[in-house]
């Protein structure tokens, strides 16, 4: 089974090569999608040294025909959203994850992710940061606002996930082609489980590690994306049933 990784990369120079090692480092067969959401760092011309060399950019001796690199450059700063719904439309694999460019997710969960769809009981998968395994400890407040997001979300979706935000969501391609997407920013998430939550499909959720940043480390969501994310549950779990 082949997984294709939509990454969005937006000024993630500082993670980003350890990042793309790390999931090389995973032994499966992967396609590897790069989104640049019109990065200003040096991230937009690491991707097209990638593009023309290779693997060899990175360092690394992997097989190529079991690491299939795409980079995809969005012609400006569009958001996270519009980066991820590129990808799912370009992806080819059998399954499809998100893998965010900076180093809070370890690809090393990636085939746990999956499993449940590669052992044919799942049609789409959530990594759970709430559900036990090894996460750094950071902001409170933080936490409250995903807990009440999925709550919010749940209520409306008819799902009882732990972590609706998560990154990493697993889908069989033939569903996430299915969805018509419209958020362009961090919306994306609560739209993606109420589209989930509408669709004839099995759901399952599996205990990830997770590892935060700080704003000083480079994180982005802000409290303007906490009130999108509530307007985005309303609009998709609510007024579109």
């Amino acid at each position: 089974m082949r997984v294709s990784l939509v990454i969005p990369v937006y000024n993630e120079m500082a993670t980003l090569a350890e990042l793309l090692r790390r999931v090389v480092a995973v032994d499966f067969p992967k396609e590897i999608l790069l989104v640049d959401d019109g990065s200003k760092d040096g991230s937009r011309e690491l991707l097209e040294q990638l593009e023309r060399e290779g693997l060899k950019a990175l360092g690394t001796t992997k097989s190529a025909n079991e690491n299939t690199i795409r980079v995809l450059l969005q012609p400006h700063n569009m958001g996270k959203g519009a980066a991820l719904k590129r990808g799912f439309r370009e992806a080819t694999g059998d399954v499809v994850i998100v893998q965010d460019a900076d180093l809070e997710y370890d690809p090393r969960d990636i085939p746990k992710v999956v499993q449940p769809i590669k052992d044919g009981v799942a049609d789409v998968v959530f990594g759970s940061r709430f559900r036990g395994e090894t996460r750094r400890v950071l902001y409170f407040w933080h936490t409250v606002i995903n807990t009440g997001l999925t709550l919010l979300s749940n209520m409306t979706s008819g799902l009882n996930l732990t972590d609706m935000e998560t990154c990493y969501k697993a889908f069989r391609r033939e569903v996430i082609q299915s969805f018509d997407l419209v958020e362009d920013r961090f919306g994306i998430e609560p739209e993606l489980a109420a589209k989930v939550g509408r669709a004839n499909v099995r759901v399952f959720e599996v205990p990830i590690n997770y590892f935060g940043r700080t704003y000083e480390e480079g994180k982005k969501i802000g409290w303007k994306d906490g009130f999108r994310a509530v307007y985005a549950i309303g609009k998709y779990g609510l007024l579109k049933r």
